[in-house]
């Protein structure tokens, strides 16, 4: 059976790992907006390796109920401290683990 840690860790070693400002890790945890935290051009070949090694057909995620995104600029908390309003709903490695043990997608 699929792990929530298997498939968190292996979303840890498939996206670049985030940094602080002043270069402090932060490290994808299981409830992680992933289009916050892996760069556009590199979510998508994560998704495509997940569908391999867990048999999931990823091909039916629609990507429109999670994009657009709005990334926070590091400079934005000095001048708010009101949250970003998101339009799209967050994509998860919780999502994608519940998917794994379901064999199949099970959002949207």
């Amino acid at each position: 059976m699929v792990t929530d840690n298997e498939v968190l860790e292996f979303f840890r070693g498939e996206l670049s790992l985030a940094v602080t400002f002043t270069f402090k890790p932060i490290p994808i945890e299981l409830d992680t907006p992933l289009q916050g935290y892996a760069e556009w051009d590199e979510l998508p070949y994560a998704i495509d390796d997940f569908g391999e090694k867990y048999n999931v057909d990823v091909s039916v995620i629609d990507f429109e109920a999670y994009y657009p995104w709005e990334r926070e600029s590091v400079y934005r908390k000095w001048f708010t401290k009101e949250p970003i309003k998101q339009v799209s709903k967050p994509l998860t490695v919780r999502m994608f683990a519940e998917s794994a043990r379901a064999g199949r997608w099970l959002y949207d």
